[in-house]
């Protein structure tokens, strides 16, 4: 692909972006999910969600030629490293212990999301590589200290490691569907699993059915502005008894209510009448995927956890038909639900050359450590004969 063929553009709004272009180059990757959406993007800065104020500073990374979208990335100007979920705050305070800035680094990722999917949205291979080309250049040109992509898939995994990125990888947990006969159902499912844990979870369960609640379904657009409030009551609720304030605004949801209802299934426990709990689960019809994202409750009641964010959401997965859900980030007692841990991908290009080979020795030390991590628990099967 010859330089002169191309333009690259970077964009501070999401809004200036032709989302019909955006989406359609997303749906030719090998692993889009509806959190790459341009909906999904603008509504994180449009709802002051992510923005420069909150330290997300928008600098979308578009490639075109003749008129025509080849390639793009959603970068941001990070003042922090909160709501990012592969943790470099060692990094941050070796460089403040040499008298070195990190902030402001370079993120490629959908904030608050531990997702992994497409990062380099691309046509072809050689975009790919023009796209962490452009990235590297916009550090040296701003004089980042730094550009990192977050759960990155395998193409673009392979790609940054071409380009002589630093690869890091971390464990999440997930559910697979069983091949090549689906379960039929929960119990189906639960069957599957050693006596010992098919006990604690039916226990688990008759102790929040005991105690009287029952759970209704909403999906896509059944889920109405009265129930919206709600989850965000109980959303904001969680995070103020973690003493922190919620990273999403009131007003992110409502865009989600508009412009992706069919991506959302909220799951609502009820005690006599009276709504006490739910969860919120991201789904993508087309390719069988679901994904937890966010729960909450306005009163304890013991074990609803795990009911309304693991056994309701896989309840409903299975009668669906999907393949897949991830349980969200970190949380080993997730294997004891039947979620096997999975490696999750992040790459990272640093601009000082001291600090870009310690931390290369570093990571590759870390990865020997949860590579015997995972064979440690994938030893640990919760499956009968696993």
């Amino acid at each position: 692909m010859s330089a002169t063929s191309v333009t690259i553009d970077l964009h501070a709004d999401p809004a200036e972006v032709d989302a019909h272009a955006w989406n359609a180059l997303l749906a030719l990757q090998g692993s889009a999910t509806p959190f790459m959406r341009h909906e999904y993007l603008h509504a994180l800065h449009a709802s002051g969600s992510a923005t420069a104020a909150t330290g997300w500073a928008n600098r979308l990374l578009l490639v075109h030629r003749g008129g025509v979208l080849l390639g793009a990335c959603a970068l941001y100007l990070k003042t922090h490293s909160f709501g990012e979920y592969v943790f470099d705050w060692a990094w941050a305070d070796a460089y403040r212990r040499h008298g070195l800035p990190y902030y402001p680094k370079l993120v490629g990722a959908v904030p608050f999301t531990p997702v992994t999917g497409s990062r380099l949205l691309s046509r072809d291979a050689d975009t790919r590589a023009l796209l962490l080309q452009a990235v590297r250049e916009l550090c040296e040109r701003e004089r980042l200290t730094s550009a990192h992509l977050l759960f990155v898939d395998e193409a673009d995994r392979h790609a940054a490691a071409d380009a002589g990125w630093l690869l890091r990888q971390t464990v999440q947990f997930h559910w697979h569907n069983r091949q090549p006969r689906p379960y039929a159902d929960l119990d189906d499912y639960l069957g599957s699993l050693q006596r010992d844990k098919r006990k604690k979870i039916a226990q688990e369960r008759r102790r929040v059915a005991d105690a009287g609640i029952a759970f209704s379904v909403h999906a896509g657009g059944q889920i109405d502005s009265a129930l919206w409030d709600f989850f965000y009551r109980c959303y904001t609720l969680t995070y103020a008894a973690h003493g922190s304030a919620p990273y999403l605004t009131r007003e992110f949801f409502a865009r989600m209510q508009r412009t992706m209802a069919r991506h959302w299934v909220m799951f609502v426990a009820e005690h006599r009448g009276r709504r006490v709990a739910c969860s919120l689960v991201a789904i993508d019809p087309e390719r069988g995927h679901a994904w937890g994202r966010y729960w909450g409750c306005t009163e304890p009641v013991p074990l609803l956890h795990f009911e309304a964010c693991y056994y309701q959401p896989l309840a409903w997965c299975i009668a669906q038909g999907y393949r897949c859900f991830e349980g969200g980030a970190q949380g080993e007692h997730k294997m004891a639900r039947g979620l096997l841990p999975v490696l999750t991908h992040s790459v990272h290009w640093l601009r000082h050359p001291a600090f870009a080979d310690a931390v290369s020795r570093h990571l590759q030390h870390e990865g020997a450590a949860v590579d015997n991590y995972v064979g440690e628990l994938r030893e640990r099967s919760p499956f009968r004969g696993g």
